[in-house]
């Protein structure tokens, strides 16, 4: 049984720890408003440039730019695995990654050959143990103090500059959808070839609809909006990576100052109940003592 000076020393480690844990989660919740703001506000610009791709596509013609149709093959998977740069939130990263690691499972099943961008330390760190030689490059944004469109805009480059050389054929983007400060939703969207959403499910409009003429013509403009629309999916994904981050950070923390608190209740009881136990045995070979005299 520990001694009471180990309980001491055990309580008070707790104690250390519940006050770090504690601080991390208050900044977490004061980095959990501007990140949930950015994402938010991104989302809207993100969906209508969906909409205006889907409404441009529709009449392009067989064929199109490489980005829209690909280039034919489906051979060479590129999976861009974004998740965060540091630990202590939960089972935030881990998501992503079993996401990713069922993506290539399921694509090394079907005799397809799989490269890994990773952006973020933590994806890095988790897929080299078993797909070490499918990672060509690792992106680490732990320098980036404020998410800026410059630095999605920078790995949307790198992504169709690589297509252009022919390094793969598919791209599939790999983040986290903030929902909640407890649910964060790992999510797979596909950058090259463009998903562009169907609008057959779409509600019918009432009334007369308008037709749009495009000048330059359609493909001048797909030809400029796809490599923009990669960056601006690239970067709403690393603002709900930075969103769900603090809100699984802040989760994770506030569990782990309820257990601490728990363990310092257990322990204080184990340490006053083994304090009074001595205090009893030494009052009994007191009263031993004088009644043997």
């Amino acid at each position: 049984m520990p001694s009471l000076k180990d309980l001491r020393n055990r309580i008070s480690s707790v104690k250390a720890t519940q006050k770090i844990t504690k601080a991390m989660q208050m900044v977490a919740a004061a980095k959990l408003r501007r990140a949930q703001s950015a994402a938010e506000a991104a989302r809207p610009y993100a969906e209508r440039m969906e909409s205006v791709l889907a409404n441009l596509a529709s009449g392009v013609t067989a064929g199109g730019p490489a980005l829209l149709a690909g280039n034919g093959k489906d051979e060479t998977h590129l999976l861009v695995v974004a998740t965060a740069e540091r630990g202590l939130c939960g089972a935030f990263n881990s998501s992503i990654v079993r996401l990713a690691r069922e993506h290539i499972a399921r694509l090394q099943d079907q005799g397809k050959t799989v490269k890994i961008l990773c952006v973020g330390k933590k994806g890095f760190e988790q897929l080299r143990r078993q797909y070490e030689r499918n990672i060509i490059e690792v992106i680490e944004l732990r320098g980036v103090k404020q998410m800026g469109f410059d630095t999605a805009d920078e790995i949307g480059k790198k992504i169709i500059r690589m297509f252009e050389e022919g390094d793969f054929d598919v791209a599939t983007l790999f983040f986290s959808r903030f929902k909640s400060v407890i649910a964060q939703i790992p999510t797979a969207q596909q950058l090259i070839p463009a998903q562009i959403p169907s609008n057959e499910n779409a509600p019918p409009v009432e009334g007369p609809q308008a037709s749009y003429e495009y000048e330059p013509g359609q493909d001048e403009i797909l030809s400029t909006l796809l490599p923009r629309n990669i960056s601006v999916q690239v970067f709403r994904a690393l603002l709900e990576n930075a969103a769900s981050e603090q809100g699984a950070r802040m989760s994770a923390m506030d569990n782990a100052t309820r257990n601490a608190g728990d363990m310092i209740k257990k322990q204080t009881t184990i340490y006053n109940r083994s304090r009074q136990a001595m205090i009893t045995k030494e009052l009994i070979e007191i009263i031993s003592g004088a009644e043997a005299l």
